[in-house]
């Protein structure tokens, strides 16, 4: 399943997603952004990618955006273009982000009280222990876990120091979390343990991930294999 540039491409019962190029360390990578419907029929975006006239026309034609979500401390570099776009949304951000971004509003830190509009279709799982403040969802309509940084799904990059870095870094042509996040992000690895089975532990199979295209089927496998490290 893929999406073309600007556009959003169905995944799952009240999902969509766009991927968008994105360069990092030098890499050309894509980062992929989620629309989720709410039962009333209310937008939650996560992991906004640069807004588009395009982009946005195709979020508006799916319905009233009402959240905006930051899934972690490094997914958040064009959040304030969509914060600008739809100042009623409530934007969910993880702690410290404020002080990384001063520029941005934010109306609700991740772990705090639960957000009632997510009630009965958005799960959300603070991943303890991890430098990235990543917070992951699972959406129960389309059971799908959608993850930031916890894995990458790249596949076989063609730009030569992309694929250079991916195999240095563990992570070419398979689902693997990073060596260089494996070695610096986790602080606290027994709590991050007790979040990565809370994690495998919910009922989803597909996967949308940060970087790379979506698991169709078999995310909970993959996930599992890539943090078999951890949980031994």
């Amino acid at each position: 399943m893929t999406a073309q540039a600007n556009s959003l491409a169905p995944f799952a019962d009240g999902i969509w997603f766009c991927p968008a190029p994105v360069r990092f360390l030098g890499m050309r990578l894509t980062s992929t952004m989620a629309v989720l419907r709410l039962a009333d029929g209310a937008l939650v975006v996560w992991s906004p990618v640069a807004l588009t006239p395009e982009r946005r026309a195709a979020v508006d034609a799916l319905g009233p955006v009402a959240h905006l979500y930051a899934p972690n401390l490094f997914h958040h570099r064009w959040i304030g273009e969509w914060i600008a776009a739809y100042p009623a949304a409530r934007v969910h951000a993880p702690r410290g982000l404020g002080k990384k971004r001063p520029d941005l509003r934010i109306d609700r830190i991740h772990g705090g009280a639960p957000e009632p509009a997510f009630a009965g279709a958005i799960e959300e799982l603070p991943i303890g222990g991890c430098r990235l403040g990543e917070t992951d969802l699972v959406y129960g309509p389309g059971r799908t876990l959608l993850v930031a940084d916890l894995v990458h799904n790249i596949g076989r990059p063609t730009h030569a120091w992309t694929a250079t870095y991916a195999r240095l870094m563990g992570f070419y042509d398979r689902v693997a979390v990073s060596r260089v996040i494996r070695w610096t992000a986790f602080n606290d690895k027994r709590a991050a343990r007790r979040s990565l089975d809370d994690l495998l532990g919910r009922p989803f199979d597909r996967v949308v991930i940060g970087h790379g295209p979506p698991l169709e089927a078999g995310g909970r496998e993959a996930i599992g294999a890539a943090y078999a490290w951890l949980r031994a």
